[in-house]
């Protein structure tokens, strides 16, 4: 699948009315750029696509980087929603080897499930969203089970992200931008990760990792 992950990079163009409907409802916006993928995916596309997303926001710009396993076709995005840039991911793969240090970026949705007592085995626990040290833990955790050892790592927490339900409800979604320095510890492991994502919330704009090669002096 690494031979064919596609990234497009799309800077949005703030005056579309189709951009800031996105930028309001991130399940609108998963509707999207799900028509960047072929259509007839099966029951879940996301998933068999491997559609994975983040928008990163400036004061001047917001851009939109779009990760497939499958390549992905701009063309069929609403007409003025954006400039895109499209490439091949396979060299990136093909770079990563163990003790290479890199550059990170991801933004995703740390949380915790509810632990039941055991007569309550078939019941699923409610949700709590992490922030602050815990969040940081959580996300050393992933970045190791990853094959990522950390130097540094700087939150950012985002604006809450919300999706509209078919209910006529809204989810709120508590997403957290992590940047920093890491070393490559287990390459197998780190291009699961980065094909797959990290996390929960990925129709929602979480889960996306990015890699760059760190710069010297």
């Amino acid at each position: 699948m690494s031979d064919a992950a596609t990234l497009a990079r799309i800077r949005l163009n703030p005056h579309s009315r189709d951009v800031q409907r996105d930028l309001r409802d991130a399940a609108q916006m998963h509707k999207t750029l799900m028509r960047l993928v072929p259509d007839h995916l099966g029951d879940t596309p996301r998933h068999n696509s491997g559609l994975l997303f983040r928008v990163d926001e400036t004061e001047q710009t917001s851009t939109l980087l779009v990760q497939a396993t499958i390549p992905l076709d701009a063309g069929r995005l609403p007409a003025g929603y954006g400039h895109a840039e499209i490439k091949n991911l396979a060299p990136m793969f093909a770079a990563l080897r163990k003790g290479l240090t890199v550059r990170y970026r991801t933004t995703v949705d740390p949380a915790k499930r509810e632990r039941l007592p055991l007569e309550q085995k078939n019941t699923r626990g409610k949700i709590t969203p992490l922030a602050g040290a815990e969040a940081d833990q959580w996300w050393t955790g992933r970045a190791a089970a990853a094959g990522l050892d950390l130097h540094t790592l700087l939150p950012t927490p985002l604006r809450l992200v919300r999706s509209a339900t078919g209910g006529g409800s809204t989810l709120r979604h508590s997403l957290i931008r992590y940047d920093g320095t890491a070393t490559v510890t287990d390459p197998d492991a780190l291009t699961i990760a980065l094909l797959n994502g990290i996390g929960r919330s990925k129709s929602y704009g979480a889960g996306l990792l990015s890699l760059a090669p760190t710069t010297t002096a």
